[in-house]
């Protein structure tokens, strides 16, 4: 290391697909040695589930810039060479782009065996971090194998991509509420209330056409909420979605914002799964809620949206059991 203590520009190149906690702490230790560090993400063929652009912005959401200001995070280069090519094939392209963009590292951080020729190759120095992974103990592709047995090594920013988002749909006083708790009991994971109820009791039901479409975004912002912090596994289960929350603007007020149509039309791809639930349960009226009769009403609107939009749906019936078992059976299939 220079007399300084620092390098003045380190150099940290990988897959990163995806990154884990191993990667994370390599580029910490790389921060603390560099008065500049660079990340170059690149793969031949490059992974389409999640491409260079979307791995890129995972660090540098793990890696804001107001905090980490001596991060750099290098742009795509073309023709990258196959991941199977001879290491000097990859050394003599880092080394030539590296060139074309000016960027002259003194240092190379690696915890692959590759990292010590490419250092050579750079006329720099190479730094060995962790070649044991004694620290973290993973690796890229024992991620990719299994993305949710080692979701402790990602970080929740990261892990969100691999969620799914399943919806439970059906009219009021159907069970959804019941369901999507012990649904997330049972999956050890999470669940989305309503968020229509909040806004419901707040304007004492005196609402608008604006109010639904406050609905539809407040909820989209609890589930964007859930998908990204700590103690998922798997699914995230949404109680309602956009579109019946559209039903509800039509039903109490005769129509609904572009907007909220908007909102309720990106449900078809948003959702992984759809569960309806059943109107068989007797209906419970909470002070809040219509009348048996508007309630059929309701779900034969969500069943028609449902089927108008092409979304499958799986409808669920009986008690809480069967309807936890027949979703396990769909979701683990």
């Amino acid at each position: 290391m220079p007399e300084s203590g620092r390098f003045r520009h380190g150099l940290i190149v990988g897959k990163f697909a995806p990154p884990h906690a191993g990667h994370e702490a390599l580029i910490r230790f790389a921060l603390e040695r560099c008065e500049t560090l660079s990340v170059w993400v690149y793969s031949r063929p490059d992974f389409t589930a999640m491409p260079s652009p979307l791995r890129r912005g995972w660090l540098r959401e793990v890696f804001p810039v107001w905090l980490f200001p001596n991060l750099e995070l290098l742009p795509d280069a073309p023709n990258p060479p196959l991941n199977d090519a001879p290491d000097q094939v990859h050394q003599d392209y880092v080394r030539r782009v590296l060139g074309d963009w000016n960027i002259r590292p003194d240092a190379v951080f690696s915890s692959e065996d590759y990292g010590p020729a490419l250092a050579g190759r750079l006329n720099a120095a190479h730094v060995p971090f962790d070649p044991e992974r004694r620290l973290s103990p993973i690796s890229g592709s024992a991620v990719r194998q299994d993305v949710h047995a080692a979701r402790q090594y990602l970080s929740p920013l990261v892990y969100a991509h691999f969620v799914q988002r399943v919806a439970l749909v059906g009219a009021e006083s159907t069970g959804k509420s019941t369901l999507a708790a012990a649904l997330a009991g049972a999956f050890g994971t999470r669940f989305v209330r309503e968020y229509g109820r909040d806004v419901y009791e707040r304007e004492n039901g005196a609402l608008h056409p604006e109010h639904f479409a406050e609905i539809a975004l407040g909820h989209r912002a609890l589930e964007d909420e859930a998908i990204r912090a700590p103690g998922l596994n798997r699914f995230l289960f949404a109680d309602t979605t956009a579109a019946t929350t559209l039903m509800w603007s039509y039903l109490l007020t005769r129509t609904a914002l572009s907007e909220l149509h908007a909102l309720a039309d990106a449900c078809a791809a948003r959702y992984a799964h759809t569960f309806l639930c059943g109107d068989e349960f007797r209906h419970v009226q909470d002070g809040w809620r219509s009348n048996t009769e508007v309630r059929g009403v309701q779900q034969a609107f969500i069943i028609q949206d449902l089927r108008s939009r092409g979304v499958p749906f799986t409808e669920l019936r009986g008690p809480l059991d069967e309807r936890l078992a027949t979703v396990r059976g769909v979701l683990e299939q």
